[in-house]
């Protein structure tokens, strides 16, 4: 993993992040295949997109 990833995922992590969002922008960051489709939610698919674009931009729509 790199500095940006771990970063991210500590700053997220702080914000009290969605958890579903979180690990969908884990694994778009990582370019891991996505979820079956019965466990992909909102949250999960918003942070995969951010993380296939490597964006911290977002983090803050999904806190609480």
């Amino acid at each position: 993993m790199d500095q940006v990833y771990r970063d991210a995922t500590t700053e997220m992590e702080k914000l009290g992040v969605n958890e579903e969002y979180i690990i969908g922008w884990q694994g778009g960051y990582l370019g891991h295949p996505e979820r079956e489709e019965q466990l992909i939610n909102e949250a999960y698919e918003a942070g995969r997109a951010d993380g296939q674009e490597k964006s911290v931009d977002n983090f803050s729509d999904w806190m609480g």
